[in-house]
């Protein structure tokens, strides 16, 4: 540190780690500079390591050569996580001045290549799974030379980071540099397979409901937490809840099988799963976003991916993403696209017992 400030020269080789400067470099590479980043913006190394997907030591390691090679103290480090230093509030506004410019260079030289290459889409588990994969092959087949690198997480990607090309979430993207799409809205209705009916019946009102077991999901994006709190407040999970999980596959399953009442967007009756909607006033609607960078959209082969991705969640060919709710009941009658895939088409091998000589094992 010099006169209170940082002198850093970024070098451009992310194949380079601080290991391989123990021959005594004076220079900050990109892997230091990335770790430093992510280590301010998640407060943790911890969660810093889990984020770029190395081990903690090797985070621990980046900032300790990187505060050596500056020749300051970056964080302070508490039992909460970590702190920004009066230094390091300084070295990570030029920090951010270099990652931008970084990828600057990096969607610039994207833009050089037409419809040959990767695209990157993030979106959020179920529509990743059960909406946007299946319909992923007629892109391909008129894309074939594009590589498709779909991330389906519940957290939301940062588009201006590049971690994805374009975002579907149901958070709306608050960065004034990201350019926002509303694509529609879906449509959570409390759903039940017809063995959990055989067996426990129908819930009439929310008091009856209580009376029933519950599937739920809790992750980022969903305001499960949020919406259970305001409707059962002080209501213990115990022994109403029978299955939890933070994955939107092993929710529907769980649904499906008959483990308990779950909550289920409306367009997933339409991939065929036997399920029965019940007609209780708890429909939860959520808007679904589009996010990506003005200057990924210059990008051809990014732009034909955002082309595809509005037309997927086109509300007049898809009813289920039109902003009034409709019954799934009557979603059919509403519907103008093209053929779907039924996910469910039910068992692939007819149930078969155990031979004598295979049960004896």
């Amino acid at each position: 540190m010099q006169n209170g400030k940082a002198r850093m020269r970024l070098v451009m080789n992310r194949s380079v780690t601080p290991v391989d400067h123990q021959g005594g470099s004076s220079s900050p590479d990109w892997e230091q500079i990335h770790t430093f980043l992510e280590t301010a913006r998640r407060g943790s190394l911890r969660s810093a390591a889990e984020t770029l997907k190395v081990s903690y030591g090797s985070v621990k390691r980046r900032i300790d050569e990187l505060e050596r090679q500056l020749g300051t103290k970056l964080f302070t480090r508490d039992v909460e996580g970590v702190r920004l230093t009066a230094e390091g509030k300084e070295t990570l506004s030029k920090a951010e001045e270099m990652e931008g410019a970084f990828f600057g260079l990096m969607r610039t030289k994207e833009r050089a290549d037409p419809f040959n290459g990767e695209v990157k889409l993030a979106t959020t588990e179920a529509f990743g799974t059960f909406w946007l994969a299946p319909k992923l092959v007629d892109f391909q087949r008129a894309n074939p030379k594009l590589l498709v690198d779909m991330r389906c997480a519940m957290q939301s990607a940062d588009v201006l980071r590049l971690e994805a090309h374009a975002s579907v979430q149901l958070n709306e993207p608050r960065d004034a540099e990201v350019k926002v799409v509303r694509l529609g809205r879906i449509h959570s209705v409390p759903t039940a397979a017809p063995s959990y009916i055989q067996v426990y019946g129908v819930p009439k009102s929310l008091d009856d409901l209580r009376k029933h077991r519950l599937a739920l999901q809790f992750a980022e994006q969903t305001g499960t937490e949020e919406i259970y709190n305001q409707f059962c407040p002080g209501v213990p999970q115990e022994g109403w809840v029978a299955f939890r999980t933070n994955n939107s596959a092993a929710l529907l399953w769980a649904i499906v099988k008959g483990v308990g009442i779950g909550w289920s967007p409306t367009y997933m009756h339409a991939m065929g799963p036997q399920m029965v909607p019940i007609d209780l006033d708890l429909i939860f609607s959520f808007d679904v976003w589009l996010a990506y960078h003005a200057d990924a959209a210059q990008i051809p082969r990014v732009r034909r991916l955002l082309d595809w991705v509005r037309e997927s969640f086109d509300p007049r060919k898809y009813p289920w993403f039109r902003d009034e709710f409709i019954h799934p009941k009557e979603l059919a009658k509403e519907y103008r696209g093209p053929a779907l895939v039924n996910l469910f088409e039910g068992a692939s091998w007819p149930e078969r017992e155990l031979s004598p000589a295979a049960s004896a094992l």
